[in-house]
């Protein structure tokens, strides 16, 4: 595994980033077309108080291998929140967007906003793989554990599968995407093809994706946590007023965007009600 400069959404990463170690790798590349990379978050807070994290919500599925547990998770509609204790170490495998559906075999959508066993979707297969990423003795082996599963039981590659990956790329990259129709005439794809190709493929459609990566836009500039023009920013990104901006940054983050800012430049959680994600 190496380390990450990144912190893959994390709100408020300064406050745990001395006793949390993020660190990633590829998988096989049999596996490039479904998955983007397993991952480690690694904590050790013995004597520290817990550190409240939360993490804004990806167009993508990930498995997790906990201690005790192993689950798959959907796209959900919010930010994920934990506040872990103890130590511990996560494994997880991120596939691309649009990269489970050739394993589900179904639409995505009935994934989203749900966290499920990973025998509930592969079987007795999950509960041996399960078995085989506990059993490694570092997060090395666990890795090689499932990447060693998933390319036995990797299914064909699916065209359709690797269009909505790319389309969701785009919106990603290019911060000038902030609405549907922008979209459109950048894919080339009609809106309701696109609709139907996001939601059976992702699990979500194109104004979620659109909205998701142009908050992260703007999460990313209040946790620089120097002073923003909110106004510029919220008109920069299409919105018609401050207050829509405010408003669906405040739904997505969990407060508003000068708040995070306060609280990033000051290295702490905003205090309030989170999101509780099972």
């Amino acid at each position: 595994m190496t380390g990450m400069d990144d912190t893959w959404g994390l709100l408020y990463a300064r406050a745990g980033r001395s006793r949390f170690r993020l660190a990633r790798r590829d998988p096989a590349p049999e596996l490039h077309p479904f998955v983007e990379h397993y991952w480690t978050l690694e904590w050790d807070l013995r004597g520290h108080e817990p550190i409240e994290q939360q993490v804004l919500p990806e167009p993508a599925v990930n498995m997790m291998f906990g201690p005790d547990w192993a689950r798959v998770a959907g796209v959900t509609g919010g930010r994920l929140h934990s506040v872990p204790d103890d130590a511990g170490l996560v494994l997880g495998v991120r596939f691309r967007p649009g990269g489970f559906h050739p394993f589900l075999g179904s639409p995505m959508t009935a994934l989203t906003g749900r966290s499920v066993a990973v025998g509930e979707v592969l079987g007795q297969d999950g509960a041996v793989l399960a078995d085989a990423v506990r059993a490694a003795p570092d997060e090395d082996g666990k890795a090689d554990a499932a990447d060693e599963f998933l390319t036995r039981v990797a299914p064909d590659r699916d065209p359709a599968a690797e269009a909505a990956a790319r389309i969701v790329a785009r919106v990603a990259t290019d911060p000038a995407i902030t609405q549907v129709d922008d979209l459109t005439r950048d894919v080339g794809v009609e809106e309701p093809d696109l609709q139907r190709l996001l939601s059976e493929y992702v699990g979500v459609g194109p104004r979620w994706v659109i909205q998701r990566y142009r908050m992260d836009d703007a999460a990313q500039r209040a946790a620089a946590g120097t002073p923003v023009d909110w106004r510029a920013v919220a008109a920069g990104l299409g919105y018609r007023d401050q207050d829509e901006f405010d408003r669906e940054f405040t739904a997505m983050v969990g407060t508003t965007p000068g708040a995070c800012g306060a609280a990033c430049a000051a290295a702490a959680p905003v205090p309030g009600p989170v999101d509780q994600v099972g």
